[in-house]
């Protein structure tokens, strides 16, 4: 079975720094662009970033810009979010998806479609104190 296993969220202050973390199991790991997304009470799912399967392209949000950093270890099926200078509007359940795809344009426009094709439990990131 495929599982994507999220963690890393927890307490922070404002302007602190957080490492989500995603680990897969049961895939090819290096077969699937992967992304990170969140989402809040009452809205919808947001893609925050996402990194392609060679770790050559990587999109950000322009909200996260500058402060957020993905990368990959695909000897270690992990992915990370490195989020630094955290603000109250950060505050969600974040979930990592893997996405497959032809190119970079289709798995990116996958997952901006939440058309992942496996995604984690979510791990909560609360407001910075």
């Amino acid at each position: 079975d495929v599982q994507l296993q999220a963690s890393g969220g927890g307490l922070v202050q404002t302007g602190g720094s957080l490492r989500l973390s995603c680990a897969a199991s049961g895939l090819t790991f290096d077969d699937y662009a992967i992304g990170w997304l969140r989402q809040v009470p009452g809205k919808e799912r947001e893609v925050v970033s996402c990194i392609s399967r060679s770790d050559n392209t990587k999109y950000y949000a322009d909200s996260v810009k500058g402060r957020f950093t993905i990368s990959r270890d695909n000897a270690g099926n992990t992915v990370y979010l490195q989020m630094n200078s955290l603000k109250p509007e950060d505050t969600a359940v974040y979930y990592c998806a893997v996405v497959g795809g032809s190119d970079w344009y289709e798995q990116a426009s996958k997952l901006a479609a939440l058309e992942g094709n496996y995604w984690g439990q979510g791990t909560q990131v609360p407001s910075p104190a």
